[in-house]
């Protein structure tokens, strides 16, 4: 299903990763989407299940979790971390900033595991965390 991303920040991302990028609960505040209640019903998951992200330029596994911040369908946020870094376009269009707000990704869900910041660094970028 196809949807528009908004990235940020959030207060939870934020108190997280001053403590432990590597640490749980990091993951936690940023390997997420927050959908809203129809969205969600549309694409049949619940609070938690786990959903992938796709762009043209990759895809990620994140969990779903029901936002009561977004009131349109068709619009989903994820907050900055490394998992939204993995498909976000690099292409900046001359303005040294990459685009980080509106744009179109494609969302599923999945049966897929959420990937720790340990695996992503090594798959991606074969760094060990």
């Amino acid at each position: 299903m196809e949807f528009t991303l908004i990235t940020g920040r959030t207060i939870e991302q934020g108190c997280t990763k001053e403590h432990a990028k590597l640490s749980e609960e990091y993951m936690m505040s940023v390997a997420v989407c927050e959908m809203n209640y129809e969205d969600m019903m549309r694409l049949n998951v619940r609070d938690g299940d786990n959903v992938k992200i796709k762009t043209e330029v990759g895809s990620v596994v994140v969990k779903v979790r029901r936002s009561r911040r977004i009131r349109r369908p068709g619009i989903i946020f994820i907050p900055f971390g490394p998992w939204i870094n993995l498909i976000l376009p690099s292409e900046t269009e001359g303005t040294g900033m990459p685009p980080l707000k509106g744009f179109r990704v494609w969302v599923e869900p999945t049966e897929e595991p959420v990937s720790n910041i340990r695996e992503l660094l090594l798959r991606n970028y074969g760094v060990k965390g």
